[in-house]
Order: C-alpha cells, then sequence, then structure tokens
C-alpha cells in the first residue's frame, strides 16, 4: 500500500506559526523506518503493508504530540495487494505517458 499523510499540531509556539520542528520529529520516524518514502511541502508518502505503513504513521503522529496538546493527521492510502515499487512506479508511468502526449 501507499500512503500519503500529513500530521501537524495545532499550535507551535512560534510567533510565524511554523510547525517544522514538530513535522520533522514525524518526518525523522518515517526516515528511520527504512521503508520507502518521500516527503515534499505538504504530504509524506510511505510504501509497505497495511501493518508497517500504519505503525509508522502511528508512531510518527505520537512524535508531534509531544509538540502540542492537539494534533491533525490527514490520511489518503492506495491499496493494491501484489503491487510493490508503487512509490516511483506511478510517476514513472505518469511520466512516461506525459512524454508521449507531449511527442
Amino acid at each position: 500500500m501507499l500512503a500519503a499523510f500529513s500530521v501537524s499540531p495545532s499550535g507551535s509556539g512560534h510567533d510565524d506559526g511554523s510547525v517544522h520542528e514538530a513535522v520533522a520529529a514525524a518526518v525523522r520516524v518515517v526516515r528511520e523506518s527504512g521503508l520507502p518514502n518521500r516527503t515534499t511541502s505538504m504530504f509524506t508518502e510511505i510504501e509497505g503493508t497495511w501493518d508497517e505503513v500504519f505503525d509508522v504513521v502511528k508512531r510518527a503522529t505520537e512524535a508531534v504530540a509531544q509538540f502540542g496538546p492537539r494534533v491533525s493527521l490527514v490520511v489518503k492510502a492506495d491499496i493494491r495487494p501484489g503491487h510493490d515499487g508503487e512509490i516511483d512506479g506511478k510517476v514513472e508511468r505518469l511520466e512516461r505517458a506525459l512524454g508521449d502526449v507531449e511527442e
């Protein structure tokens, strides 16, 4: 399965509202998991089994909870049994399709 998630505390204590320290704690958990992952400006994507992915999402959420009394979590999942390597495969297929269209 692939999951894209975003987790942040409801407040940061910073005048500018930045939550980068809390997000860094979550991303650290993801990267240390050893599962394929990538982080963009809005979401972190992770690939693995249902249990692996949601264990990491839970631990990342717990890491963010240390930064405030309330946490927001958004998760989107693509559950496709029997398909591995889709964190890159989906993007590669898209790029090939774009190349076909532009030619």
